[in-house]
């Protein structure tokens, strides 16, 4: 009889969970696609040749002038693809910006390989489930935000690099419809660039070359969204370099919602942001979070591209949204640090003013060559000992 019973009761868990995970399937995305729905059509704007012909780009743009796309009436763009010629022309100098319901000012503005996961100048493959990357050579942009417009659309791009953008090749898929469901957010995004400074004591992390102090307020971090109005968060794209091969992610992260800084959401380091941990310098894809490249120069010398995107746990604010990270531990590093933070609000906001041409320019690397340098000045400062070897301390 208890063996019946224990059949019974294993049988009726099971049952259970297998309701309750087909429930689950029923609301995710894959689920979501049995629904047949009524009023919606899709539609596309694209660079095809129209004639039939292969001409299938748009182009040549020089510098200093813009392309752009109208979609007009009401509907959710769902799908943005974009890759351009030359190849060797400066993405960072590409500005991508998108335009909501007839608005003057943009809602959408970042360096156009930074909006889609490519930080810098570089090119690589990026993965994630809403921004990829893709071949060949990290010259595919892919975007799968849903962004819902009312009074029609605009999608531009600014090339301000030094040479002509030759070809651009494009499709923006959209869902037409009468209205819009309710409570439709505008998809936004932002790009930042800051070299930041160290403290007047030195760069002390790990209390390697001073005592470390202590950061209570989040004065002087890194900021990568501050938002007005209502809405929620859903990501950021964080692109490190580090001009030392000391670790750089002592850093904590600090989100103050609705300007009530007593109830904070504090994070413990750079990288659990990330949802990573113990100082991590290899690559690993998630579709929510990782790491698409990293610095293996000389310790954590170099470029790192970190991402964290809040799909399944969206960071929700009423009135405002502060989110900023500590460059170092109580922001004793120098680092030059960049962005694309992306959230939705209630209405289309216009954009904290984006950095000039100049100052979002990549820094360049540190060689082998600056840490001879170094260590010709740190052997003087020594006394020039014919055998010293470089770990001394005084």
């Amino acid at each position: 009889m208890k063996k019946v019973f224990l059949f019974l009761t294993t049988l009726i868990s099971l049952l259970a969970l297998t309701i309750d995970a087909s429930a689950q399937i029923d609301r995710g995305e894959l689920g979501s696609l049995t629904t047949v729905k009524d009023g919606l059509c899709s539609r596309r704007i694209s660079s095809a040749d129209k004639t039939g012909n292969n001409g299938d780009c748009v182009g040549q743009f020089k510098p200093g002038e813009k392309w752009s796309v109208e979609i007009p009436g009401t509907g959710v763009i769902n799908h943005i693809w974009f890759t351009i010629a030359p190849t060797s022309i400066m993405r960072n100098d590409l500005i991508f910006r998108i335009y909501w319901d007839g608005n003057k000012y943009p809602s959408v503005e970042a360096p156009i390989a930074a909006f889609f996961g490519n930080g810098w100048d570089e090119k690589y493959e990026f993965i994630s489930l809403p921004l990829a990357v893709g071949p060949r050579d990290g010259t595919g942009l892919a975007c799968y935000f849903q962004m819902p417009f009312e009074k029609g659309a605009r999608l531009e791009i600014e090339n301000q690099s030094d040479e002509p953008l030759t070809h651009l090749y494009y499709y923006v898929d959209y869902t037409e419809m009468d209205k819009l469901p309710a409570n439709s957010g505008r998809f936004h995004a932002w790009f930042n660039h800051e070299t930041t400074d160290a403290l007047p004591e030195g760069e002390t992390e790990w209390g390697l070359v001073g005592t470390p102090g202590c950061n209570v307020d989040g004065a002087n971090n890194y900021l990568f969204a501050d938002i007005k109005g209502k809405g929620h968060f859903v990501g950021i794209n964080y692109y490190i370099h580090c001009p030392s091969p000391m670790w750089y992610g002592e850093g904590d992260d600090l989100i103050i919602i609705d300007d009530e800084p007593k109830k904070a959401l504090r994070g413990t380091g750079t990288e659990d942001f990330f949802n990573t941990s113990w100082c991590p310098a290899s690559i690993f894809t998630h579709p929510y979070y990782g790491y698409a490249r990293v610095n293996r120069d000389n310790g954590w010398l170099g470029r790192t591209h970190a991402y964290r995107f809040f799909i399944a746990d969206p960071i929700y604010f009423n009135t405002s949204f502060k989110g900023s990270i500590e460059h170092g531990h109580n922001n004793n590093l120098t680092l030059d640090l960049s962005s694309v933070a992306y959230w939705y609000q209630s209405e289309a906001h216009e954009l904290p003013a984006a950095p000039t041409k100049a100052d979002r320019a990549p820094k360049p690397f540190i060689r082998d060559q600056d840490m001879h340098r170094w260590r010709h000045e740190w052997r003087k400062n020594f006394g020039n000992g014919s055998k010293l070897w470089g770990n001394e301390r005084k």
